[in-house]
Parts: C-alpha cells; sequence; structure tokens
C-alpha cells in the first residue's frame, strides 16, 4: 500500500529523499533494498546495483501512490496552488486582518472564543474594508456594490488566511447580516462554489461547504444557516462527494438533515468535481466516499443515519478497505464491534454479511457490556486475556469515545487501565465530547484528571474548555 505524503510536501525534500535512497542503495543498506526492491517491478529492466537517481525518483513517486516522478512532481505544483496554514497565522495590528482572523473556524484549531469576534465598535464601518471582511459579515448590498465594480474580486485570494470571499462567508460564525443573500451575490458574480484549500497541503480539501456544515473532532459549530447555505453552494455546482465535510459532521450528533441534502446532490454518484480531477488517486471516488460514511456510522452507532443511508440506496455490505480505521472490516463487523446491536440489525436485514471470532469476538462483547459472554469467550481460551490487553489497548478508550458506559465499566474489571494514554486518555476523549455521564464514570474509576495528552499537552480540563464544555469543566475543576 502507498503511504501518505507528509504534511506539507515539498519537491526539494522529496528530490532529497531519492537522492539518499540512491546512496543508501549504492552502500548496501538493507532497508534501502527492500524499499527500492518493493517498487521496482521486472519490467522496469533496472538491476538495483547499477540504480540511477532517475530510478531511484520512480521509487519515491510509487511509494507515495504516483505511477511516474513527472505526476509527482506536477502534483506537488498543484499542492503548492492550494496549500493554506490557516492554523499558523498569528495575530494582527490591522483590524480588519484581525476581525476575520478571530471570526472564522478552520481546519486545524479552534474558533476564537475571544469577545472580540465581531467588529469593534471603535471601527463600526470594518465590515467595509474589503470583499473577505464583506463575505465574513454577510453584507449582501456592500458586496453587490464591490463585485459590481470589480467582479473578479468573486474569486481573489486574500485576507490572513488567503482564501477568497466565499470561504471566509461560510467559515464565519459572527452575526451575519445575509449569509445566504452574500453567497447568492458572489456565485452570481462567478465565484467557485467548489472554493477550497489544501489544509497543510493534505487532502481532502476544506472547502466552502465544510465550512458552512461545520463539525470535526473539536466540535466546530455549523454555520446558523448550515442546511440553506449548503444548498445554495450545491445548487449552484458544489459537488457532494465533499469527504471533509463528511467526516466532520459524522463525527457529532446522529443528525441526517446534511446526510438527505448530500444525498439529494449526488454523493457517491459523479466523477467528483473539480478536486478529485485535481488530486486524482490522492482523492477518494464518490462510490469509496458513500462507502466511507456507511463504515462511519456503523462504527459509531448512528442508527438514523444508517436507516437514511440504506433508504438512498448506499451499500450495506461496504467494507473497510479504504481507510486504516476501519482494519478491513465490513459495515456488519464494525457495528458488531463497537456493540451497536440495533444498526448491525439494520445492516444484516439489507444483506450485510461479517463475522466476528476470537479476539473480535471478545471485543464485541464488551462494547455490550456483556460480561458473561466476554468471560465464557475468555474461559474458552486463556491465551486471548492477554492478547486483548496488549493487541486492543485502546478499547476503552474508543468505548468513552462513544459514550459506553458499561463498556468502560467492563473493560476495567477486565484489567485495562482506565489512565493508558494513546495519545490522548479516556478522559479526556469525554471530557473533549462533553460527556458528563461518561466523565463521572471514569473518575469512579480512578481516571487521573492531571494527565496530559501526547498531541496537544493539554489535561481532560483544558479539552473541555477549549470545546465549550462548561458543566465538564466545572465537575474536572473541583
Amino acid at each position: 500500500m502507498a503511504n501518505r505524503l507528509p504534511e506539507n510536501p515539498s519537491l526539494d525534500h522529496l528530490k532529497n529523499e531519492a537522492k539518499q535512497l540512491l546512496r543508501d542503495v549504492r552502500a548496501g543498506e538493507i532497508r534501502a533494498l527492500a524499499t527500492a526492491g518493493g517498487w521496482l517491478r521486472a519490467a522496469d529492466d533496472r538491476e538495483l546495483s547499477g540504480l540511477r537517481l532517475a530510478g531511484a525518483q520512480l521509487v519515491v513517486a510509487r511509494k507515495y501512490g504516483f505511477t511516474s516522478w513527472p505526476r509527482l512532481r506536477a502534483h506537488l505544483v498543484m499542492v503548492d496552488k492550494f496549500a493554506r496554514r490557516p492554523n499558523e497565522v498569528g495575530s494582527s495590528d490591522d483590524s480588519a486582518t484581525e476581525f476575520l482572523r478571530l471570526a472564522c473556524l478552520m481546519s486545524h484549531g479552534p474558533l476564537s472564543t475571544e469577545a472580540a469576534v465581531r467588529p469593534p465598535a471603535a471601527h463600526p464601518r470594518l465590515a467595509d474594508a474589503s470583499v473577505w471582511t464583506m463575505a465574513a459579515a454577510g453584507d449582501a448590498p456592500g458586496m453587490a456594490r464591490a463585485l459590481a465594480a470589480d467582479p473578479a474580486m468573486a474569486q481573489a485570494n486574500g485576507g490572513p488566511f488567503g482564501w477568497e470571499p466565499l470561504l471566509y462567508l461560510t467559515c464565519s460564525r459572527v452575526a451575519q447580516a445575509d449569509a445566504v443573500g452574500t453567497a447568492r451575490v458572489l456565485l452570481a458574480a462567478g465565484a467557485d462554489p467548489n472554493a477550497g484549500y489544501l489544509p497543510e497541503g493534505q487532502g481532502p480539501p476544506f472547502t466552502a461547504l465544510t465550512g458552512a456544515l461545520g463539525g470535526g473532532e473539536l466540535r466546530r459549530p455549523p454555520h446558523p444557516q448550515d442546511l440553506e447555505l449548503a444548498r445554495v453552494l450545491l445548487a449552484a455546482g458544489a459537488d457532494a462527494n465533499d469527504a471533509r465535510a463528511l467526516y466532520n459532521r459524522g463525527v457529532g450528533d446522529d443528525d441526517t438533515g446534511y446526510l438527505e441534502l448530500l444525498l439529494e446532490f449526488g454523493l457517491g454518484r459523479g466523477n467528483g468535481g473539480p478536486w478529485k480531477a485535481r488530486l486524482a488517486r490522492v482523492q477518494d471516488s464518490p462510490a469509496r466516499i458513500l462507502a466511507n460514511t456507511v463504515l462511519t456510522a456503523a462504527s459509531r452507532g448512528q442508527e438514523r443515519r444508517i436507516r437514511c443511508l440504506l433508504a438512498h440506496g448506499a451499500p450495506a455490505g461496504a467494507k473497510g478497505d479504504g481507510h486504516p480505521s476501519f482494519r478491513g472490516r465490513t459495515a456488519l463487523e464494525l457495528a458488531l464491534l463497537g456493540g451497536h446491536t440495533e444498526v448491525a440489525r439494520l445492516l444484516a436485514d439489507a444483506g450485510a454479511s461479517g463475522t466476528l471470532r476470537g479476539l473480535d469476538a471478545v471485543e464485541a462483547a464488551i462494547m455490550r457490556g456483556d460480561r458473561e459472554q466476554a468471560e465464557r469467550l475468555l474461559n474458552a481460551d486463556p491465551g486471548l486475556a492477554g492478547e486483548l490487553l496488549t493487541r486492543r489497548r485502546d478499547l476503552l478508550i474508543n468505548a468513552a469515545e462513544y459514550g459506553r458506559v458499561p463498556a468502560v465499566r467492563l473493560a476495567c474489571a477486565l484489567g485495562f487501565d482506565v489512565n493508558a494514554r494513546l495519545p490522548s486518555t479516556a478522559l479526556h476523549r469525554a471530557a473533549r465530547a462533553g460527556d458528563l455521564p461518561m466523565v463521572r464514570a471514569l473518575l469512579e474509576l480512578g481516571a487521573d484528571r492531571s494527565l496530559r495528552d501526547s498531541d496537544y499537552d493539554a489535561t481532560p480540563l483544558e479539552w473541555a474548555r477549549f470545546t465549550g464544555r462548561p458543566e465538564v469543566a466545572k465537575l474536572l475543576s473541583q
């Protein structure tokens, strides 16, 4: 399987990787020989002993999923054009720039919680400073006047994040005068309904549709008019196969309004739109995106979404070949592994198949909170107990993230460490999700509220405050 390109990929870095590989092959380094031999085929008519730079570059290209070095180079040119790093943008002395920085959510990092997310009283005309501030403020009349004078500004990149106006509009979370009207003005003037960027140079893109729908692991708020705004974008040609929007909204509550809208406008169908054309093999196909949506809903036990997807003809037999988090499982197996019995029944009734044995069967019993079945399976094969604690170390953390209090209690009774950090603890996940009953249960089981996660060096309390969970923060600060 090809590797994922690193964040912020650069041609110079990959050229150096190819040169280093060539040096290591010529020096007889075993790992380099294995890498080169694994990606070169007999048809390439190359002996490793006679490998040249062009051959090493071909190895690097294939390693990252490209058929040739020129194709990899062309991909990096495209990435350079669309890559943005909004989370790296610091504060500014310019009032208009600072307004935009604080007003908008982004792919990485939080929406500002500062009171300054409104135009300061000292600058009452701040929203008129540019087409980008007009977009963030939802100033439809002002935008119409600006575009009448210069229609090209509808697609102009600018502001602190180098975005088009449509992105500032859909990502803004200040009180807007007329967001939908402003979107229509921009689109009528030629704004791209598929406007977006590649966070850290990585796909899938963060689009205007992504911004409108919100969500994500940090529970970013959707736009107040999310579905109406999304419908305007989709009707104007935004592609419904928006993998990042689906993922971000998919980790939230079991709502279906956004899903029904995307299915109406072609989710799972078509050619994937301009972003698929730009990203080619790096971007999943519409069919794969729809299958992943089924798999995500199954793994999270989202019954309403599964019903909605099946009613629209989504594949009940979807298999997780497209992402490592699905571990090659079918949707039915993921539902069973998560202890989601009703979702599993719906999938089975729709023709899905899947079987769990060994550790998988034990994990499913624990996630259901079925102590009798879990102990029966463990007693029947004494070797499973040790394997369970070593090979399924994240089981308790996953149970906490999905709100399965009985599963968490059973996992602790079977020897799982309530304070395991991979890279965050169960308490971090529950605090971030605002799951007050789970936080209480974890504290009763001995969860250490002072531990910091390995990714952000933050405590559960800091996560609760960061994601706006006041009740959880109050409990953790006691």
